[in-house]
This record gives structure tokens, C-alpha cells and sequence, in this order.
């Protein structure tokens, strides 16, 4: 038996689907908010222990998300009206940062 060409080997991405607007895409795409002991957290890492849901960095995603009780169904858990804030507070970061980027442009 003779050899066979050998092909590089891909790379896996892992796909996650965002909680805002339900596409799936590659999982670096995505802020991870994840629900640990403490509460509900972003985690910048996405790597923290706990379980987790994935949003686009899109204002309108993050808007949607919010606005019902998406992260609550996902987490599984009831939102505190502290961690909502600090939820809409990263949101509305993220709404500054996007809207700074298309003036730039």
C-alpha cells in the first residue's frame, strides 16, 4: 500500500449561535456572558466557568437580548435588576464603540 497526498489539517472552529439574533457563527465573533455564583458576568475570556450564552457585538443584538428574557431562558437563571444594568451598560458600550467606528469610516 502506497502513501496518500497528505492535506494540511483545518482547524476546528467551534460555532455558537448568538442569543439576540439566533445566527449561528464562529465563536469568536461573540461576547460570552456567562452564570456563575457571584451572578451573571460577562466574560471578556470565554473561558470562565459556568454556564454560558454568546451575543454579537451588535448594539441590536445585545437591544434584543435585553429586551426579553432571552438571557434568562438561556442562562437559566432570573436576572438580578443589578446585573440587567451591568448587562445594558456593556450594551450601550458597545453602541458607542460601533457608532464610532461608522463615522470613522
Amino acid at each position: 500500500m502506497g502513501k496518500t497526498a497528505s492535506v494540511g489539517r483545518v482547524k476546528h472552529t467551534p460555532i455558537r449561535t448568538c442569543i439576540g439574533c439566533r445566527q449561528a457563527e464562529g465563536k469568536r465573533t461573540f461576547v460570552r456572558i456567562v452564570r456563575t455564583p457571584q451572578g451573571v458576568v460577562v466574560d471578556p475570556t470565554g473561558k470562565q466557568a459556568g454556564r454560558g450564552a454568546y451575543i454579537h457585538r451588535s448594539p441590536a443584538c445585545w437591544e434584543a437580548a435585553l429586551k426579553g428574557n432571552r438571557i434568562e431562558q438561556a442562562l437559566r437563571t432570573k436576572l438580578t435588576p443589578e446585573e440587567r444594568a451591568a448587562l445594558a451598560a456593556f450594551g450601550a458600550e458597545l453602541l458607542e464603540t460601533h457608532e464610532g467606528q461608522n463615522v470613522g469610516s
